[in-house]
């Protein structure tokens, strides 16, 4: 059974950092993309980053674009999201999820992040940023 654990939220003023973990079990992160959403109240689930090992691809949607870093530990079965200059609009639950590896890719791309071939999902983090 695939089980994915997100960490490291919390309460942050704007312009300050936070970094998330996921961590797996069941599962072979080298071996599959792992993406990042967010939630925010009221809005639909939206794609932030994902990293495929596999394809030596990382991909993030424009909103945090030189803010936000994925990496990602193969002893550690581990991805991480580094965020900073974190703004208001930041706030969400952040979660992780696991789909194969050619979906985060060049071609895997081109339609975007796509939310749908994600699963596995963890039970989310929550990022609060205030100003």
């Amino acid at each position: 059974e695939v089980q994915l654990m997100e960490s490291g939220g919390g309460l942050v003023q704007a312009g300050g950092s936070l970094r998330l973990s996921c961590v797996a079990s069941g599962v072979t992160f080298d071996e599959h993309s792992i993406g990042w959403f967010r939630q925010a109240p009221g809005k639909e689930r939206e794609a932030v980053s994902c990293i495929s090992s596999s394809y030596d691809s990382t991909y993030y949607t424009d909103s945090v674009k030189g803010r936000f870093t994925i990496s990602s530990s193969s002893a550690r079965n581990t991805v991480y999201l580094q965020m900073n200059s974190l703004k208001r609009e930041d706030t969400a639950t952040y979660y992780c999820a696991v789909a194969g590896p050619y979906y985060c890719s060049g071609y895997g791309l081109l339609s975007g992040l796509r939310v749908d071939v994600f699963d596995s999902w963890g039970q989310g983090t929550q990022v609060t940023v205030s100003s």
